[in-house]
């Protein structure tokens, strides 16, 4: 059995992928229904309050009055017309729409409190807060449009307010208005001064760099130095040219002449006249003397002669080429001299455009201060020629567009205190029901369950009503045993008889999904041993390890249910076994294991090993040596095997069965475990480094199981069936779905008609 432990299948240990998401909408559906009782209470206490609040309110009155704030005047338009540079005509400057800002200052202290100075002539309780407090004032959105409005439980009080209240409203438009416009000019005034003397500085400035630099414009002068540097470039690139040619064509005489003048070509020789006619006359001189020696010997005074010629010209050809090359020295010279002239002219010039360049930049920074403190000054001047034109006709103050109506009697509506009421009720209520179910932090759905914790989901088992206490949990095995087709997962083995009802329920289905579930997990190496705890108690472990041992039994193994929990055992009692004897007894050497071993007449091939009598040291029992020897006699007696443990949180029970096991499958009941006792559970088996095979839901809501429609149109298919398609299958639910819904429901009541 042990061995079994080793190589857990990777597929079971592998944590099930984390559901993304960004507010959990879902989650938070949930703790609103689960609450919505909470949520209707908060409601209706709120809506009762404000609605009692409307009736039991003391009526006040309330007027209210409209001042027309245009942001342009009839004078506005006009003198716009004849002045267009002046402050009237540029709406950003004019346009006095009232803002938050203008507001403020309407309600502070500075225009109130000479009407509350007012006020108090007539009525001396009246004071600065409760004035500000009942009054009101707000804009049009076009803001040309002031509404001001007061509430009071005097009517007469009322009236009287407002009216005093718009005589200094409009007394303040036009204190306002020329105020802004006098600060306006002597700001203008106090800056004057300043810019002209920037301007007259910079002015000066530009004046020194002129006479020090011996300059007008910098900027043509510099185009001009800059044109005569490019001359003198090109004009020396071409001077070089003639240099290299130059240089050429004197290495080329001074080679030919080497080798001879007769050989000679060179451009420079070709151009010389001299040099060509001596050449000729060597030349006919050669030609005569072939023709001679064809008639005379070598030694004949006419060769002789001939030969005399030539050789005086010999002389003469050289001396000319001699001063060819001098000549053709001498160009060359020539060139080069010319050539340093034009260097060092461009040297100047280009020293001189530099020296421009820094006097340019600094004239342009100086020339561009200047044109912005010139622009200063004109744009200074203007606007105050403009201040001075509005300041004389920007006189008309705010006016009363709609004065103040007879103040009438207002109450809080009940309708719209009921409204508001409500819906505070529902957003409170919904935020307590938040909080409450997270203060609460249980783990009510599958989802939240999953994302917990992180483990394969191979069971769902439905919530069933029978369950609920311990009484009912504990069904006899005689009376399982009168119905022992309820499992029946093969349609070879006996049907029931007309008598006996059905037995796909919800709940018993999901033993059979979780037993298929746990053998085809691995096909390859499947599991025979597995311990099912729970992070904490009553999490239906028990009731798990019963119906799961019921339905793998089912499938023709023999199966054993052993009871480790020697601390509360629980799964007797669902067998309807005796506890006399069991695993402490084995243990204390007692019994055999032949002797402790109960055949339930169930199932074919289902066993119970119970816990027997509760030890005062269960630790001291399961690590004893002979338990070990019992688990390997029960691994070669029984094809699967399920340990019911003790809860993880507390113990260390369950870690040492499951240490001996495949693999720990941990069942956790919806709604009554919280997310942290889970957690908790998961980091201490991560610690001990069992595997955790799979996670099961235990007492799921039939919203949440997603077979629970199909069952109950499968049941009422089924019924109608066996009544001769007499009536439908919504017909049949009413008169069998009452003891029909499980074979637990049933089994109750077959067991009350035979007591």
């Amino acid at each position: 059995m042990t061995s079994e432990l080793q190589s857990p299948p990777a597929n079971m240990l592998a944590p099930a992928p984390a559901q993304e998401g960004g507010l959990k909408l879902g989650r938070f559906a949930s703790a609103l229904k689960r609450n919505i009782l909470l949520i209707a209470g908060i409601t209706t206490l709120t809506a009762s309050a404000a609605v009692f609040k409307a009736i039991t309110d003391t009526p006040t009155y309330e007027s209210s009055l409209e001042l027309l704030t245009p942001p342009i005047t009839l004078e506005t338009q006009i003198i716009s017309t004849l002045n267009p540079e002046a402050l009237s005509n540029q709406s950003e400057v004019v346009n006095v729409a009232i803002d938050e800002t203008k507001l403020k200052i309407l309600k502070s202290p500075r225009v109130m409190e000479p009407i509350v100075v007012r006020l108090q002539e007539r009525y001396l309780d009246i004071d600065y807060g409760e004035v500000v407090g009942s009054l009101d004032i707000y804009p049009t959105s076009t803001g040309d449009t002031l509404t001001v409005q007061y509430k009071g439980v005097d009517a007469e009080k009322v009236l009287y307010v407002l009216e005093v209240v718009a005589e200094f409203y409009l007394k303040f438009s036009l204190e306002d208005r020329q105020n802004d416009i006098f600060r306006g000019i002597d700001f203008v005034d106090e800056q004057l001064p300043i810019v002209r003397d920037r301007v007259e500085q910079l002015e000066a400035e530009l004046e020194g760099l002129r006479q020090r630099s011996n300059l007008i414009d910098p900027l043509q002068q510099g185009e001009q130095l800059s044109q005569k540097a490019a001359e003198f470039t090109a004009e020396q690139l071409n001077l070089r040219v003639q240099i290299q040619e130059a240089e050429q064509l004197s290495q080329n005489l001074q080679r030919e002449l080497l080798e001879g003048e007769e050989s000679a070509v060179t451009s420079a020789l070709l151009e010389s006249e001299r040099y060509q006619n001596l050449l000729n006359q060597m030349l006919e001189l050669d030609g005569q003397l072939a023709e001679e020696l064809t008639l005379y010997l070598e030694d004949s005074p006419e060769i002789e002669v001939i030969r005399e010629q030539r050789e005086n010209l010999q002389p003469l050809l050289q001396r000319e080429g001699i001063r060819v090359q001098d000549q053709l020295a001498n160009f060359t010279r020539e060139l080069q001299v010319r050539d340093q002239a034009l260097t060092r002219a461009i040297t100047t010039l280009n020293q001189q455009i530099k020296d421009l360049s820094t006097t340019t930049r600094t004239y342009n920074n100086i020339q561009r201060e200047l044109e912005i403190a010139t622009a200063n000054l004109n744009q200074f001047l203007t606007k105050r020629e403009a201040l001075r034109i509005d300041a004389a006709q920007r006189q008309t103050p705010w006016e009363i567009l709609t004065p103040p109506k007879q103040p009438r009697a207002s109450s809080a509506s009940a309708k719209r205190n009921l409204v508001m009421g409500t819906v505070l009720g529902i957003l409170l209520g919904s935020g307590v029901a938040i909080l409450v179910d997270r203060v609460r932090g249980k783990i009510h759905t599958i989802d939240e369950l999953k994302e917990v914790s992180q483990l394969p989901l191979l069971g769902t088992i439905p919530y069933e009503k029978l369950l609920e206490n311990e009484q009912s949990l504990a069904l006899s095995i005689s009376q399982l045993s009168q119905m022992g087709f309820a499992m029946n997962l093969f349609p070879s083995q006996q049907e029931p008889s007309d008598s006996h009802k059905p037995t796909f329920t919800p709940f018993l289905e999901s033993f059979r999904i979780l037993a298929t579930n746990i053998e085809l997990s691995n096909p390859d190496d499947p599991v025979r041993t597995l311990a099912i705890t729970s992070a904490i108690p009553n999490m239906g472990k028990s009731t798990v390890t019963f119906h799961l041992a019921h339905a793998i039994a089912a499938t023709g193994k023999r199966v054993l249910m052993m009871d480790t929990d020697l601390r509360r055992p629980t799964l007797h009692k669902l067998c309807n076994a005796s506890n006399d004897k069991g695993l402490s007894n084995y243990v204390t050497g007692e019994f055999n294991p032949e002797d402790i071993l109960i055949d339930l007449p169930l199932e074919p091939g289902l066993f119970l090993l119970p816990s027997g009598p509760i030890p005062p040291d269960p630790m001291k029992i399961l690590t004893a040596q002979r338990i070990r020897n019992l688990f390997d006699y029960l691994d070669r007696e029984f094809d699967f095997i399920i340990f019911d443990t003790p809860p993880l949180l507390g113990f260390a029970d369950a870690f040492i069965i499951a240490a001996n096991t495949k693999g720990v499958l941990l069942t956790a009941t919806l709604g009554q475990i919280t997310f942290s006792q889970l957690q908790s559970a998961l980091d201490e088996l991560d610690i001990a480094k069992i595997p955790v095979l799979g996670a099961v839901a235990n007492g799921s809501q039939p919203e949440n199981v997603k077979s629970y429609n199909y069952y109950q149109y499968y049941q009422q298919s089924v019924s109608a069936e066996k009544n001769g398609n007499s009536k439908n299958p919504s017909d049949t639910q009413d008169d069998e779905s009452a003891w029909y819904t499980t074979p637990l429901s049933w089994l109750k009541k077959s067991s009350g008609n035979k007591r």
